[in-house]
């Protein structure tokens, strides 16, 4: 899964016409402050003059807050012809400073701008443009009902599946993730492992329904005989695998909030009868890069295309998350709901430690043998800052015994989570208040998350234990 950049990607995309057939790039905007720009001439200016063959002239770049660093001409592209072929050079004319993919070109200086280059302005994090060569036949090989509605540019990330790049909408502009997945990784003896036959379409139809604020949207899946596109919301501040290494753990009020969101993510999704199946870090995706941020749960989709053993063997190299009746059978059985709230439990304990609770490093004991024995233990000296409350959550959600694990609905109801000023913290990410957009959701939104939590009290039953550059100066 991919990490994907703090960095705003927004900007006005709007372009009157469709592509010149003519055009040998494409700027995309990165940032409120630009506009999308088709490339035609051998040469361009860009800069807050006037006189600018692309000026920064718009309200939204006067109003920003680096417009002065901007020199009257910023930078120049120019296509050129070469003995080694057409290039394109970015010439920096600037005093702050143009960059490519976070480096500086520097005062007269030029640089060979690629495909799928990112540029910046006064400061690297100030990014304005994306530059896609139109010559580059950049979608060569994606099929047509892809290539007919959105533009792919750079990669994204690379994972077990396939790899993920940044989509545009034709057209619109709007900006998306796409994943790009082989049906080769899937396949025995030449038979393909995804159940994507008659039934695909009613499958996507059911999950590009899935409207919740912690699932990521499923904008577009399109299905060929060898490779299988999923278009997605685009989600900004990474994967919650990435945040725990760079921040060591959560505290418990941050892991608390965080975890209930994901709680009540996949009761939604448990309400739609979907199943997620690989619940992990690198499957929580974070909408910003602060510790306290709306999360996004993804590849959830997957489970139903993937049989549970072609998963295990190739989505899982490691099985650290899996539930123990998937391994007992070697993917092959037939498994409940409950495999998801194994696999929850575990990413609370990872969050809350910052180590998981099933390791190879073991030395007595191999890794499917303590997931599928349930041996983990809470050492004081990691856990002594984590409250009981806590750790009982933990405990009756890895139950071996799947049956006598916690539903959603009692893990929603725990105590741990009776925590009206983390609800309140958590809603209002969810359901942010957006008056121009007339009565807000998040009041019957959260009355049902409530009532949901209070009827499960009622019902909850106890299950056992087990083991344990800042400002910058005016440019001229």
């Amino acid at each position: 899964m991919a990490t994907l950049p703090t960095q705003d990607i927004d900007g006005d995309f709007s372009i009157e016409d469709e592509k010149p057939s003519e055009a040998w790039g494409r700027l995309f905007p990165l940032g409120t402050s630009f506009i999308a720009q088709d490339l035609i001439q051998d040469q361009y200016t860009f800069g807050r003059g006037e006189s600018c063959d692309v000026p920064f002239s718009s309200q939204a770049a006067k109003s920003h807050q680096c417009f002065q660093a901007y020199s009257k001409i910023h930078f120049k592209l120019i296509r050129k012809e070469t003995k080694t072929g057409v290039h394109i050079f970015l010439e920096d004319t600037s005093s702050n400073g143009t960059f490519i993919n976070g480096e500086k070109v520097g005062k007269g200086k030029k640089q060979v701008l690629n495909n799928n280059d990112e540029i910046a302005l006064a400061m690297k994090n100030n990014k304005a443009y994306l530059f896609m060569d139109l010559t580059a036949n950049g979608d060569s090989g994606l099929p047509a009902e892809l290539s007919e509605k959105y533009t792919l540019t750079r990669t994204l990330g690379k994972g077990a599946c396939g790899e993920v790049k940044l989509a545009f909408a034709k057209g619109s502009c709007d900006k998306f993730a796409c994943k790009l997945i082989s049906k080769k990784k899937f396949s025995v003896g030449g038979r393909t492992q995804m159940n994507l036959s008659s039934q695909v379409m009613g499958e996507v139809k059911i999950l590009k329904a899935l409207k919740h604020p912690c699932i990521i949207g499923i904008e577009d899946v399109i299905d060929t005989p060898d490779m299988l596109y999923i278009v997605l919301e685009l989600v900004e501040g990474g994967e919650l695998f990435d945040k725990i290494i760079s921040i060591d753990k959560y505290s418990e009020e941050t892991a608390k909030m965080l975890f209930y969101q994901m709680a009540v993510a996949i009761k939604y999704l448990h309400d739609q009868g979907i199943t997620h199946r690989d619940l992990k870090p690198e499957n929580i995706l974070l909408a910003s890069d602060e510790l306290e941020t709306l999360i996004k749960v993804t590849d959830f989709g997957l489970s139903k295309f993937v049989d549970a053993g072609s998963m295990m063997k190739t989505f899982c190299g490691t099985p650290s998350y899996l539930a123990p009746e998937i391994l007992l059978t070697a993917g092959s059985g037939a498994y409940t709901k409950a495999i998801d709230c194994w696999s929850l439990g575990v990413i609370l304990f990872i969050m809350l430690s910052g180590y998981p609770p099933f390791s190879d490093e073991r030395k007595d004991m191999d890794l499917p043998k303590q997931i599928i024995g349930g041996h983990y233990s809470f050492p004081q000296q990691y856990w002594e800052d984590v409250s009981e409350t806590a750790i009982d959550l933990m405990k009756k959600m890895m139950v071996v015994d799947p049956t006598k694990r916690l539903t959603f609905d009692q893990v929603l109801a725990h105590p741990w989570l009776q925590d009206e000023a983390m609800k309140e913290k958590a809603n209002n990410l969810m359901y942010p208040e957006a008056e121009s957009m007339g009565p807000p959701v998040a009041p019957a939104a959260k009355r049902k998350i409530s009532d949901a939590a209070s009827e499960a009290e009622k019902k909850r039953k106890t299950s056992s234990d087990t083991d344990t550059d800042s400002s910058l100066p005016e440019a001229s």
